[in-house]
Protein backbone atom coordinates (compact mmCIF):
# COMPACT_ATOMS: atom_id res chain seq x y z
CA UNK A 1 0.00 0.00 0.00
CA UNK A 2 0.98 3.40 -0.86
CA UNK A 3 1.41 5.73 1.96
CA UNK A 4 -1.26 8.29 3.61
CA UNK A 5 1.49 10.76 2.35
CA UNK A 6 1.63 9.73 -1.00
CA UNK A 7 -2.10 9.64 -1.35
CA UNK A 8 -1.81 13.31 -0.49
CA UNK A 9 0.36 14.45 -3.05
CA UNK A 10 -1.48 12.55 -5.59
CA UNK A 11 -4.88 14.33 -4.87
CA UNK A 12 -3.01 17.76 -4.52
CA UNK A 13 -2.03 17.05 -7.95
CA UNK A 14 -5.12 15.88 -9.66
CA UNK A 15 -7.29 17.93 -7.78
CA UNK A 16 -9.32 15.07 -6.63
CA UNK A 17 -12.20 16.00 -3.84
CA UNK A 18 -11.28 13.05 -1.63
CA UNK A 19 -10.07 12.94 1.58
CA UNK A 20 -6.87 10.26 2.49
CA UNK A 21 -8.73 8.87 5.63
CA UNK A 22 -11.43 7.81 3.12
CA UNK A 23 -9.35 5.55 0.80
CA UNK A 24 -10.52 2.37 2.41
CA UNK A 25 -14.14 3.15 2.10
CA UNK A 26 -15.14 1.45 -1.57
CA UNK A 27 -14.43 -1.97 -2.10
CA UNK A 28 -11.24 -3.98 -2.48
CA UNK A 29 -9.12 -1.67 -3.06
CA UNK A 30 -10.65 1.50 -1.20
CA UNK A 31 -10.44 4.57 -3.31
CA UNK A 32 -7.86 2.79 -5.29
CA UNK A 33 -5.41 5.62 -4.98
CA UNK A 34 -3.48 4.58 -2.92
CA UNK A 35 -2.29 2.64 -5.35
CA UNK A 36 -1.02 5.11 -7.57
CA UNK A 37 1.80 7.54 -7.84
CA UNK A 38 2.93 10.61 -9.93
CA UNK A 39 4.43 10.26 -13.08
CA UNK A 40 6.35 13.72 -13.07
CA UNK A 41 4.27 14.49 -16.18
CA UNK A 42 0.86 15.15 -14.57
CA UNK A 43 -0.25 11.47 -14.49
CA UNK A 44 -0.99 9.25 -12.03
CA UNK A 45 0.31 5.55 -12.65
CA UNK A 46 -1.38 2.79 -10.37
CA UNK A 47 -0.49 -0.92 -10.45
CA UNK A 48 -3.31 -3.17 -8.40
CA UNK A 49 -1.54 -7.06 -7.94
CA UNK A 50 -4.69 -8.94 -9.41
CA UNK A 51 -4.46 -12.54 -10.92
CA UNK A 52 -4.94 -12.33 -14.37
CA UNK A 53 -9.23 -12.29 -15.31
CA UNK A 54 -11.56 -10.07 -16.21
CA UNK A 55 -12.11 -6.93 -13.99
CA UNK A 56 -14.64 -3.81 -13.45
CA UNK A 57 -12.90 -0.43 -13.46
CA UNK A 58 -14.99 2.43 -12.14
CA UNK A 59 -13.10 5.97 -11.82
CA UNK A 60 -14.38 9.35 -11.00
CA UNK A 61 -13.27 12.57 -12.70
CA UNK A 62 -13.36 15.70 -11.66
CA UNK A 63 -12.13 17.77 -8.88
CA UNK A 64 -12.57 21.65 -7.71
CA UNK A 65 -11.12 22.59 -11.02
CA UNK A 66 -12.15 22.33 -14.53
CA UNK A 67 -10.35 18.93 -16.17
CA UNK A 68 -9.77 16.39 -18.84
CA UNK A 69 -8.93 12.45 -17.87
CA UNK A 70 -8.54 9.95 -20.05
CA UNK A 71 -7.46 6.20 -18.72
CA UNK A 72 -4.79 3.85 -20.68
CA UNK A 73 -3.71 0.78 -19.16
CA UNK A 74 -1.79 -2.24 -19.61
CA UNK A 75 0.60 -2.21 -22.81
CA UNK A 76 -0.73 1.62 -24.10
CA UNK A 77 -4.27 0.04 -24.14
CA UNK A 78 -6.55 2.92 -24.58
CA UNK A 79 -9.30 2.47 -22.43
CA UNK A 80 -11.36 6.07 -21.62
CA UNK A 81 -11.43 8.55 -24.26
CA UNK A 82 -10.18 11.73 -22.85
CA UNK A 83 -13.45 12.90 -20.99
CA UNK A 84 -13.88 16.95 -19.88
CA UNK A 85 -14.84 18.12 -16.05
CA UNK A 86 -15.86 21.60 -15.38
CA UNK A 87 -14.83 22.95 -11.94
CA UNK A 88 -16.56 21.19 -9.04
CA UNK A 89 -18.52 18.63 -11.76
CA UNK A 90 -18.20 14.85 -10.87
CA UNK A 91 -18.18 11.86 -13.25
CA UNK A 92 -18.33 8.39 -12.79
CA UNK A 93 -17.14 6.11 -15.70
CA UNK A 94 -16.28 2.32 -16.05
CA UNK A 95 -15.22 -0.49 -17.88
CA UNK A 96 -14.05 -3.72 -18.24
CA UNK A 97 -10.50 -4.60 -18.63
CA UNK A 98 -8.61 -7.84 -19.53
CA UNK A 99 -5.57 -8.51 -17.32
CA UNK A 100 -3.32 -11.56 -18.40
CA UNK A 101 0.59 -12.13 -18.48
CA UNK A 102 2.23 -11.56 -20.51
CA UNK A 103 -0.09 -8.16 -20.60
CA UNK A 104 0.46 -6.84 -24.50
CA UNK A 105 1.64 -9.04 -27.27
CA UNK A 106 1.93 -12.75 -26.58
CA UNK A 107 5.27 -13.77 -27.53
CA UNK A 108 6.68 -9.98 -26.53
CA UNK A 109 8.01 -8.78 -23.17
CA UNK A 110 6.04 -9.90 -20.52
CA UNK A 111 5.59 -6.57 -18.61
CA UNK A 112 4.56 -6.73 -15.13
CA UNK A 113 1.95 -8.79 -13.64
CA UNK A 114 -1.21 -7.83 -12.10
CA UNK A 115 -3.27 -4.49 -13.72
CA UNK A 116 -1.23 -1.18 -14.59
CA UNK A 117 -3.51 2.02 -15.63
CA UNK A 118 -2.86 5.56 -16.26
CA UNK A 119 -4.66 8.52 -15.11
CA UNK A 120 -3.54 11.05 -17.75
CA UNK A 121 -4.78 12.99 -20.24
CA UNK A 122 -4.01 16.90 -20.64
CA UNK A 123 -5.81 18.14 -17.07
CA UNK A 124 -6.23 14.49 -15.18
CA UNK A 125 -8.83 14.87 -12.73
CA UNK A 126 -9.82 11.88 -10.46
CA UNK A 127 -11.49 11.43 -7.57
CA UNK A 128 -11.82 7.82 -6.61
CA UNK A 129 -10.70 4.41 -8.64
CA UNK A 130 -12.03 1.29 -8.14
CA UNK A 131 -10.95 -2.05 -9.15
CA UNK A 132 -13.35 -5.22 -8.83
CA UNK A 133 -13.74 -8.51 -10.18
CA UNK A 134 -15.77 -9.65 -13.05
CA UNK A 135 -15.47 -12.87 -14.23
CA UNK A 136 -18.79 -13.44 -16.07
CA UNK A 137 -17.60 -10.37 -18.30
CA UNK A 138 -17.70 -11.36 -21.96
CA UNK A 139 -14.61 -11.06 -24.04
CA UNK A 140 -14.03 -9.79 -27.58
CA UNK A 141 -10.78 -11.89 -28.64
CA UNK A 142 -8.82 -10.31 -31.51
CA UNK A 143 -6.12 -12.83 -33.52
CA UNK A 144 -4.41 -10.62 -35.52
CA UNK A 145 -0.61 -9.11 -36.88
CA UNK A 146 0.67 -6.17 -35.88
CA UNK A 147 -1.59 -4.19 -37.16
CA UNK A 148 -3.89 -5.01 -34.40
CA UNK A 149 -2.04 -5.63 -31.75
CA UNK A 150 -1.22 -3.63 -28.38
CA UNK A 151 1.79 -2.52 -29.27
CA UNK A 152 4.54 -1.53 -27.17
CA UNK A 153 6.23 1.44 -28.14
CA UNK A 154 5.31 4.66 -29.31
CA UNK A 155 4.26 5.70 -32.10
CA UNK A 156 3.68 2.72 -33.20
CA UNK A 157 -0.25 1.83 -32.25
CA UNK A 158 -2.58 -1.25 -33.44
CA UNK A 159 -6.58 -0.64 -33.86
CA UNK A 160 -7.34 -3.23 -31.44
CA UNK A 161 -4.83 -1.00 -29.03
CA UNK A 162 -7.55 1.95 -29.38
CA UNK A 163 -10.65 -0.34 -29.95
CA UNK A 164 -11.68 -0.49 -25.80
CA UNK A 165 -12.83 3.09 -26.02
CA UNK A 166 -15.74 2.63 -27.85
CA UNK A 167 -17.25 -0.23 -24.90
CA UNK A 168 -18.98 0.56 -21.58
CA UNK A 169 -18.58 -2.18 -18.56
CA UNK A 170 -19.54 -5.36 -18.94
CA UNK A 171 -17.30 -6.53 -22.29
CA UNK A 172 -13.42 -7.09 -22.24
CA UNK A 173 -11.00 -6.65 -25.55
CA UNK A 174 -8.99 -9.85 -25.24
CA UNK A 175 -6.29 -8.54 -27.83
CA UNK A 176 -4.10 -11.55 -28.55
CA UNK A 177 -2.88 -10.03 -31.74
CA UNK A 178 1.22 -10.59 -32.31
CA UNK A 179 3.54 -8.61 -34.53
CA UNK A 180 4.81 -11.11 -37.54
CA UNK A 181 2.04 -13.53 -37.35
CA UNK A 182 -0.12 -15.16 -40.44
CA UNK A 183 -2.41 -17.72 -40.65
CA UNK A 184 0.14 -20.06 -40.82
CA UNK A 185 2.22 -19.23 -37.41
CA UNK A 186 -1.00 -18.28 -35.77
CA UNK A 187 -1.81 -22.11 -35.17
CA UNK A 188 1.29 -23.34 -34.96
CA UNK A 189 2.45 -21.60 -32.15
CA UNK A 190 0.79 -22.92 -29.26
CA UNK A 191 1.12 -19.42 -27.47
CA UNK A 192 -1.57 -17.70 -29.64
CA UNK A 193 -4.55 -19.62 -31.13
CA UNK A 194 -4.09 -22.31 -28.55
CA UNK A 195 -4.35 -19.82 -25.93
CA UNK A 196 -7.13 -18.07 -27.40
CA UNK A 197 -8.98 -21.26 -27.54
CA UNK A 198 -8.82 -21.98 -24.31
CA UNK A 199 -10.33 -18.95 -23.30
CA UNK A 200 -13.49 -18.34 -25.71
CA UNK A 201 -16.73 -19.32 -23.53
CA UNK A 202 -20.29 -19.63 -25.36
CA UNK A 203 -21.30 -16.40 -26.85
CA UNK A 204 -17.70 -15.18 -26.93
CA UNK A 205 -16.84 -12.91 -30.04
CA UNK A 206 -13.32 -13.73 -32.15
CA UNK A 207 -12.31 -11.11 -34.37
CA UNK A 208 -9.56 -12.89 -36.96
CA UNK A 209 -7.58 -10.41 -39.19
CA UNK A 210 -4.48 -12.10 -40.45
CA UNK A 211 -3.33 -11.70 -44.44
CA UNK A 212 -0.56 -8.92 -44.12
CA UNK A 213 2.33 -11.92 -43.44
CA UNK A 214 0.78 -14.79 -45.74
CA UNK A 215 3.14 -13.49 -48.25
CA UNK A 216 3.60 -16.98 -49.31
CA UNK A 217 0.60 -18.47 -48.32
CA UNK A 218 -0.93 -19.62 -51.24
CA UNK A 219 -4.90 -19.53 -51.91
CA UNK A 220 -5.34 -23.52 -51.03
CA UNK A 221 -3.43 -23.35 -47.96
CA UNK A 222 -4.64 -19.86 -46.73
CA UNK A 223 -8.43 -20.56 -46.77
CA UNK A 224 -7.97 -24.12 -44.96
CA UNK A 225 -5.91 -21.87 -42.09
CA UNK A 226 -9.25 -19.69 -41.70
CA UNK A 227 -11.47 -22.18 -42.18
CA UNK A 228 -9.42 -24.28 -38.87
CA UNK A 229 -9.43 -21.16 -36.88
CA UNK A 230 -13.49 -20.46 -37.86
CA UNK A 231 -14.25 -24.17 -36.74
CA UNK A 232 -12.05 -23.85 -33.96
CA UNK A 233 -13.94 -21.19 -32.39
CA UNK A 234 -17.12 -22.40 -32.73
CA UNK A 235 -16.36 -25.32 -31.24
CA UNK A 236 -16.07 -23.84 -28.44
CA UNK A 237 -19.24 -22.09 -28.58
CA UNK A 238 -17.64 -19.01 -29.76
CA UNK A 239 -18.67 -16.28 -32.84
CA UNK A 240 -15.96 -16.26 -35.52
CA UNK A 241 -16.07 -12.92 -37.42
CA UNK A 242 -13.78 -12.65 -40.73
CA UNK A 243 -11.67 -9.02 -41.02
CA UNK A 244 -10.24 -8.13 -43.93
CA UNK A 245 -7.21 -6.50 -43.32
CA UNK A 246 -6.43 -2.82 -43.25
CA UNK A 247 -4.66 -1.67 -46.34
CA UNK A 248 -0.67 -0.33 -46.83
CA UNK A 249 -0.82 3.25 -48.19
CA UNK A 250 0.27 2.71 -51.62
CA UNK A 251 -0.73 5.17 -53.97
CA UNK A 252 -1.04 4.77 -58.13
CA UNK A 253 -0.20 7.81 -60.08
CA UNK A 254 -4.09 8.78 -60.41
CA UNK A 255 -4.50 8.99 -56.49
CA UNK A 256 -6.41 5.35 -55.96
CA UNK A 257 -4.71 2.73 -54.22
CA UNK A 258 -2.23 0.20 -55.79
CA UNK A 259 -4.47 -3.01 -56.65
CA UNK A 260 -1.65 -5.53 -55.49
CA UNK A 261 0.45 -3.90 -52.64
CA UNK A 262 -1.06 -1.70 -51.03
CA UNK A 263 -4.88 -3.47 -51.07
CA UNK A 264 -2.96 -6.96 -50.07
CA UNK A 265 -2.45 -9.30 -52.72
CA UNK A 266 0.53 -11.53 -52.25
CA UNK A 267 3.50 -12.37 -54.46
CA UNK A 268 1.74 -15.64 -55.44
CA UNK A 269 -1.47 -13.37 -56.65
CA UNK A 270 -3.41 -14.42 -53.40
CA UNK A 271 -6.01 -11.57 -53.26
CA UNK A 272 -6.41 -11.95 -49.26
CA UNK A 273 -9.57 -9.64 -49.31
CA UNK A 274 -11.12 -11.12 -51.57
CA UNK A 275 -10.67 -14.60 -50.54
CA UNK A 276 -12.14 -13.39 -47.24
CA UNK A 277 -14.93 -12.14 -48.31
CA UNK A 278 -15.79 -15.28 -50.25
CA UNK A 279 -14.89 -17.65 -47.30
CA UNK A 280 -17.36 -15.59 -44.92
CA UNK A 281 -20.17 -16.46 -47.59
CA UNK A 282 -19.53 -19.70 -47.20
CA UNK A 283 -19.17 -20.45 -43.99
CA UNK A 284 -21.91 -18.21 -43.04
CA UNK A 285 -19.83 -16.37 -40.85
CA UNK A 286 -19.99 -12.14 -40.28
CA UNK A 287 -17.82 -10.11 -42.34
CA UNK A 288 -16.02 -6.84 -41.51
CA UNK A 289 -14.34 -5.67 -44.66
CA UNK A 290 -11.82 -3.55 -43.23
CA UNK A 291 -9.80 -3.09 -46.52
CA UNK A 292 -13.01 -1.54 -48.53
CA UNK A 293 -13.42 0.90 -45.02
CA UNK A 294 -10.11 2.31 -45.11
CA UNK A 295 -9.23 2.21 -48.82
CA UNK A 296 -12.15 4.62 -48.92
CA UNK A 297 -10.94 6.50 -46.31
CA UNK A 298 -7.33 6.99 -47.20
CA UNK A 299 -8.03 7.59 -50.82
CA UNK A 300 -10.68 10.20 -49.27
CA UNK A 301 -7.10 11.96 -47.71
CA UNK A 302 -5.48 10.92 -50.52
CA UNK A 303 -1.82 11.11 -51.14
CA UNK A 304 -0.51 14.15 -48.92
CA UNK A 305 -3.10 14.06 -45.76
CA UNK A 306 -3.14 10.27 -45.29
CA UNK A 307 0.33 9.62 -44.11
CA UNK A 308 -0.76 10.83 -40.49
CA UNK A 309 -2.63 7.55 -40.72
CA UNK A 310 0.52 5.72 -40.91
CA UNK A 311 4.12 6.11 -40.09
CA UNK A 312 5.26 7.83 -43.37
CA UNK A 313 6.77 10.56 -41.75
CA UNK A 314 8.89 9.31 -38.47
CA UNK A 315 9.29 5.49 -40.05
CA UNK A 316 8.89 5.67 -43.56
CA UNK A 317 6.47 2.99 -42.83
CA UNK A 318 3.08 3.09 -44.89
CA UNK A 319 1.89 -0.35 -43.14
CA UNK A 320 1.67 0.26 -39.58
CA UNK A 321 -0.77 2.96 -38.04
CA UNK A 322 -0.14 6.02 -35.99
CA UNK A 323 -1.80 7.00 -32.90
CA UNK A 324 -4.27 8.74 -34.81
CA UNK A 325 -4.77 6.04 -38.05
CA UNK A 326 -5.40 3.34 -35.14
CA UNK A 327 -7.66 5.11 -33.59
CA UNK A 328 -9.80 6.29 -36.56
CA UNK A 329 -9.64 2.14 -37.54
CA UNK A 330 -11.08 1.29 -34.20
CA UNK A 331 -13.74 3.15 -34.94
CA UNK A 332 -14.52 1.65 -37.91
CA UNK A 333 -14.51 -1.48 -36.51
CA UNK A 334 -16.82 -0.63 -33.99
CA UNK A 335 -19.23 0.55 -36.05
CA UNK A 336 -19.21 -2.39 -37.80
CA UNK A 337 -19.50 -4.49 -34.49
CA UNK A 338 -22.65 -2.23 -33.60
CA UNK A 339 -24.16 -2.22 -36.60
CA UNK A 340 -24.12 -6.30 -37.40
CA UNK A 341 -25.26 -6.95 -33.97
CA UNK A 342 -22.57 -8.54 -33.33
CA UNK A 343 -22.53 -6.81 -29.94
CA UNK A 344 -25.63 -5.49 -28.24
CA UNK A 345 -25.72 -1.93 -28.68
CA UNK A 346 -26.03 -1.17 -24.52
CA UNK A 347 -22.41 -1.90 -24.41
CA UNK A 348 -20.81 0.85 -26.91
CA UNK A 349 -20.56 4.69 -25.62
CA UNK A 350 -22.18 6.88 -27.77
Amino acid sequence: MRTTALLATAAALLGTLAAAPAAHADGPFGQGLDHCAPTGTGALACHFDIAPGTYDVTVTLGGESAGATAVSGETRRALLAETATGAGELLRRSFTVDVRDPEGEPTGGTGSPGLDLVLGGSAPRVTALRVTPAPAARRLFLVGDSTVCDQPGDPYTGWGQMLPVHLRRGVAVANHADSGESTVTFLANPALFDRVEAEIRPGDPVLIQLAHNDKQTDAATYRANLTTLVERVRARGGEPVLVTPVVRRWFNADGTLNNGIALLVNGLGVDHPAEIRALAGTLGTPLIDLTALTKARVEQLGPEASKALYLTAEKRDNTHTSVRGATEYAALVAGELRARGILPAPLFRP
